[in-house]
């Protein structure tokens, strides 16, 4: 799309660069996601129906946590909204957000930059 500033291209050339530069690396937004740079993390995120002594059952039993760190991390998600609870490679992050699912929590998988 044109943005009317001109910092995406021209009506012309929608494609075209922003602003002028050497053209020899891959933009990160067109790289594909699995090849940016960066961690991906499990994101758990509050929700009304769970108990908090439950959710830290689940951060002991599923990731091995300390009773202290998984309160923590349940803390966090009750007061901040949301917690990150793990980090690794994408398909290890899935494989965690799909067991906190399975649990009836609520949970993503994120790229942080």
């Amino acid at each position: 799309m044109y943005d009317v500033r001109g910092s995406q291209g021209t009506p012309e050339d929608p494609g075209a660069p922003a602003s002028p530069g050497t053209g020899t690396g891959t933009a990160l937004a067109e790289q594909p996601v699995e090849q940016r740079p960066g961690v991906w993390t499990t994101m758990v995120w509050n929700d009304p129906v769970n108990l908090m002594s439950y959710v830290s059952y689940v951060f002991r039993t599923h990731f091995g946590y300390s009773k202290e760190r998984a309160e923590q991390l349940m803390m966090q998600v009750h007061t901040d909204g949301r917690s990150v609870v793990s980090s690794g490679s994408r398909e290890k992050m899935e494989t965690d957000v799909t067991a906190m699912h399975r649990y009836g929590l609520w949970a993503t998988v994120q790229l942080e930059a």
